[in-house]
């Protein structure tokens, strides 16, 4: 017999949706995809713009970790000013500065503005991962939120993974001050978006949200919540690394290895292609298992690259295949880890949305300012992919096992087949962990079976 607890007059109605799913994961997507192009687009020109600008490769790697700073920061006040003011306004904000951030890199006319410029853009980055999967929130939950997310993330794939090619050929045809041109247009094309075609989602504005001693409590909350520094944790170290080798790879691959600029571009499609293909296969698994099962999956996957990295890469000269390759397992296990953790970040949180994905975000970017300003002190680039990212992956790992939850659900309640028990009681069960839609706030039990 079911506990009293797991009742059907438990269930809460679900958000009526402003936006049809398709329009929601495609504007969601542009806006998730700001941040990583805006990465990509550039890291081709990073050995170029050491001799642009007579410095070192140390002083150049600070215009992403600038970046990551600034994005960072900005995750901790654009989520809960969301919440207090909507969406829509504060995403069109945050993307107006980014596009000054792109003007200014555009006419640098030293290395200190250009330095400000990324500071700029990785401020205006911030509202996309924050807002975007807020937005999702606000109008999906359960099976139809993780659906969701899983499109926006095999779509996430297709902009990182041509715009180092992209940033390589502009780089070739007309030089590095177009790069940041391209990078305003987009900004330009995705205000448009907001401004005609995305609906004030956001219902429940309260301005007092947006006050300090409120926001201090909110983040107070998630912090003290094992689920949530878990999933963050992972995502953290994981995600951290994929960020970090933006400072690392450009340097080994075109300087070490020999590669141009354009088949620099190239060779990174080994991981956006293996972060695809890895979207793709848990789409499918999404539809036996949980979205929290295919977490130790995706650790596997990331811990197998880091071992490549740190063990391969001292046996075996650097080349396009020995590293890109440990670097395209690692892009695939993230792609498992994603709609779990996301997922397990987010959910108990309803009333504090935005700022719970932002904190979210807050880490996993901290995670790639703090890789990329430990690798601008190692000597080499090298000597960042064989040590310093392998101890991202432990990061991820050790968050993983340290954090468990002290509780477990009802045995019902993990059995593949408990599709009697209603999405809406299982989120009242003592372990939160594991409901499934990413930013959603349940789970759909017939689909993700159970929780770990």
């Amino acid at each position: 017999m079911k506990p009293a607890a797991f009742t059907t007059a438990s269930l809460s109605p679900a958000p009526t949706p402003m936006m049809s799913e398709l329009r929601v994961a495609v504007i969601g997507a542009l806006m998730v995809m700001l941040g990583p192009i805006s990465l990509a687009m550039y890291t081709p020109a990073m050995p170029t713009l050491v001799s642009a600008f007579d410095t070192t490769p140390a002083t150049v790697k600070l215009t992403l970790t600038v970046f990551f700073l600034g994005f960072a920061f900005s995750q901790l006040a654009c989520g809960p000013l969301s919440d207090a003011f909507g969406r829509r306004p504060v995403a069109l904000s945050f993307f107006g500065i980014y596009m000054l951030g792109a003007l200014v890199a555009t006419w640098a006319p030293t290395m200190g503005w250009l330095i400000l410029g990324r500071g700029l853009q990785g401020v205006g980055c911030a509202a996309g991962i924050a807002i975007s999967r807020a937005i999702v929130r606000d109008q999906y939950i359960g099976q139809t939120s993780a659906r969701i997310m899983n499109l926006i993330g095999t779509m996430l794939a297709i902009g990182p993974a041509v715009s180092p090619s992209l940033g390589g050929l502009i780089l070739g045809a007309a030089g590095w001050h177009m790069i940041f041109v391209a990078m305003a247009i987009y900004g330009v094309v995705l205000l448009g978006l907001l401004s005609f075609f995305v609906p004030e989602t956001n219902r429940a504005r309260d301005p007092a949200l947006a006050a300090p001693g409120r926001i201090a409590r909110s983040y107070a909350r998630l912090l003290r919540d094992r689920t949530f520094m878990r999933a963050s944790l992972v995502l953290g170290g994981g995600l951290g690394a994929i960020y970090t080798f933006s400072a690392l790879l450009p340097f080994v691959l075109i300087q070490q290895v020999g590669l141009t600029p354009t088949e620099f571009g190239l060779a990174m499609l080994g991981q956006t292609g293996s972060f695809l293909f890895g979207t793709l296969v848990a789409g499918r698994l999404l539809k036996r298992m949980s979205a929290s099962a295919l977490v130790p999956l995706g650790l596997v996957l990331v811990l197998a690259g880091a071992a490549g990295l740190a063990i391969g890469l001292r046996i075996l000269e650097p080349s396009t295949l020995t590293v890109m390759g440990p670097v395209g397992l690692w892009a695939c296990g993230i792609a498992m880890l994603l709609p779990g953790c996301t997922t397990a970040a987010l959910a108990g949180f309803p009333t504090i949305a935005g700022a719970a994905s932002a904190l979210m975000g807050f880490m996993q970017i901290g995670g790639g300012f703090l890789g990329t300003a430990v690798a601008a002190l190692l000597p080499a680039p090298l000597a960042g992919l064989v040590t310093l990212v392998p101890v991202m992956a432990l990061v991820a790992v050790g968050g993983h096992v340290l954090l468990r939850p002290r509780t477990r659900m009802p045995e019902e309640m993990e059995a593949p087949g408990a599709a009697a028990v209603d999405a809406t009681d299982l989120e009242l069960a003592a372990d939160p962990l594991g409901v499934v839609g990413a930013a959603g706030e349940e789970i759909e039990v017939k689909t993700y079976g159970h929780r770990n």
